[in-house]
């Protein structure tokens, strides 16, 4: 759930920009140090079977799958099912093989035999009957409500039984790590054993996290046997990139055309978007907790479908991005599961004037629109402390102006937008391997349940398309219907029909990476959080 996972991370906000200035110093003293030590170039450039990473923030909830460690990238320690190749096939991993029944509801699955977790002990059956056991009882954003029942029939075998038929529970299996029963207790997420290519050996709250290779792994043995995991701000990153301290460090687009000696610029094309949501239906109603819901202005789709024809998604992309990112259309771009048909080749900002003109919205003499003495003005939000959100959203209101709508923009907390989001339009940032996402942010189902669906959309065809792509019992079967979600040709909630949201731009990641590491080809990279570009790690070497 990542507007979930991002309001924890924004809640901490505070707290981080006064440790910022401190890492920022730490950085510099580490350089001079360095510089100051006499250590010879060739010395420095010296390959070792080490890695230091500046990659990302450290996990909220700990390491432990069963609560969602792992759902952005490979869980590192632990091993899944089956995992996603670089084309984003669905490949085995601890599974041999698995099969269906023809009523979609049980799944078999053959286990390799040959698995140990780092601590020697074998597993088994039993220990992902545990696991699937443990995540559904775990309150966490893992959705395993439809799981009937988990059953070891052997040491190798295990099988699952479904209420209802579900394409997506697949994709859990891709990305719920296997733990150990035998030591799994309330301390796992701290204390992680498990049978991945890497075992945790140090976790420095709010510094740093050793790893150590699994010596038991099953797979591709890594070519590095020890990586240091450092939490820094984006800032003292960069500043450690540039003093040579790190091999690999994550750094926003500000930072992303400096030159810095012995490191390269590494672009990953992401899922990772920005778009704004907008309210859906007309103001009058309020949630259960008395938050007001709809307005009237994003409620009439001759706005929406304006503002997604005539929005200049380049111009956010090289003014906001500085050229590091790709207009956006959907919150699946490139994915298997998206309808390439909704692209907006060009924005036409004269077609954008005449849709608002032909459905009322008239120009007063201020050159801003109204309908009926309705001003086509609104509030557009974005979470404080977001700076590229920010950016986005003021630009976007620039770039509104020539259209004769009015944008205001103001940052808020977390906690005042889960109280706002659903009269007021936001820029949010999604973007997963799941098409599960597709069915939670557009499905009638899902309105008002936290940061899904806020803006209260609704279209029964649609209902009816998602429905049949979660109970699809082939992949191929369950694409063809989540694009027809977006388009069928007359409707759908993609831009081209209902455009609910107006999806901006997807963020390319960014990494400085010594010029001496092969990290190889990369696969589209999801959500800003985990540790993405750690997931085909065992294959990273000095070239």
């Amino acid at each position: 759930m990542n507007e979930l996972a991002y309001a924890s991370i924004e809640r901490e906000y505070n707290m981080k920009q006064r440790e910022k200035f401190l890492w920022i110093i730490l950085g510099l003293l580490v350089f001079i140090l360095g510089a100051c030590s006499g250590t010879t170039e060739n010395e420095s450039d010296q390959e070792t079977d080490e890695l230091i990473l500046a990659i990302g923030g450290e996990p909220d909830n700990g390491f432990d799958p069963t609560t969602g460690w792992g759902r952005y990238g490979s869980p590192l320690f632990q091993s899944t099912l089956f995992t996603y190749d670089k084309d984003f096939n669905i490949v085995n991993d601890l599974a041999t093989s698995y099969s269906l029944s023809d009523d979609g509801l049980t799944w078999t699955i053959d286990l390799r035999d040959d698995v140990r977790f780092s601590d020697e002990e074998p597993l088994t059956a039993e220990d992902v009957k545990f696991t699937f056991e443990t995540a559904k009882t775990s309150g966490s954003i893992i959705d395993l409500n439809n799981l009937e029942e988990v059953k070891s029939i052997d040491n190798d075998t295990v099988e699952f039984t479904l209420k209802e038929p579900e394409s997506t529970f697949i994709y859990l299996l891709v990305s719920t790590g296997i733990v150990p029963k035998h030591v799994y207790d309330d301390t796992y997420n701290e204390n992680p054993v498990g049978s991945g290519p890497y075992q945790l050996v140090q976790w420095d709250k709010g510094q740093q996290v050793i790893v150590e290779e699994n010596p038991n792994y099953y797979g591709e043995k890594p070519n590095f046997s020890k990586l240091t995991f450092l939490f820094l701000s984006e800032d003292a990153a960069f500043a450690a990139a540039k003093a040579g301290e790190v091999d690999v460090a994550s750094v926003p687009p500000a930072f992303a055309n400096e030159e810095v000696e012995g490191m390269e610029l590494i672009e990953l094309e992401s899922v990772d978007n920005r778009g704004i949501m907008f309210p859906y239906v007309a103001e009058g109603e309020e949630t259960a907790d008395g938050a007001p819901i709809g307005n009237d202005v994003t409620a009439d789709k001759a706005i929406r479908k304006a503002i997604n024809i005539g929005v200049d998604r380049q111009t956010l992309v090289d003014g906001v991005l500085e050229g590091f990112g790709t207009p956006a259309y959907s919150v699946a771009d490139n994915m298997p599961w998206w309808n390439e048909d909704t692209v907006i080749e060009d924005n036409d900002p004269e077609k954008a004037k005449q849709i608002l003109e032909e459905s009322g919205w008239l120009e007063n003499e201020s050159g801003v629109r109204e309908k009926d003495g309705l001003p086509a003005e609104f509030t557009l939000l974005y979470p404080a402390g977001d700076q590229i959100r920010q950016s986005l959203s003021i630009t976007f209101a620039e770039l509104m102006k020539p259209l004769g709508i009015q944008v205001k923009t103001e940052g808020k907390s977390w906690n005042e937008l889960e109280n706002l989001m659903y009269s007021n339009p936001v820029m949010m940032g999604w973007g997963s391997h799941d098409p599960l996402e597709i069915y939670n942010l557009y499905s009638s189902e899902t309105r008002g349940i936290g940061y899904y669906n806020a803006n209260y959309y609704a279209n029964p065809v649609v209902d009816d398309y998602l429905k049949q792509a979660i109970r699809a019992t082939s992949e191929e079967e369950a694409n063809k219907y989540w694009k027809k979600a977006q388009w069928d040709g007359e409707t759908g909630f993609s831009s081209l029909g209902d455009a609910p949201w107006a999806w901006l731009v997807n963020l390319n990641h960014l990494y400085f990476v010594n010029a001496n590491l092969e990290i190889g080809e990369q696969k589209i990279q999801p959500h800003g959080h985990g540790w993405p570009i750690t997931d085909f790690i065992e294959q990273w070497h000095w070239q």
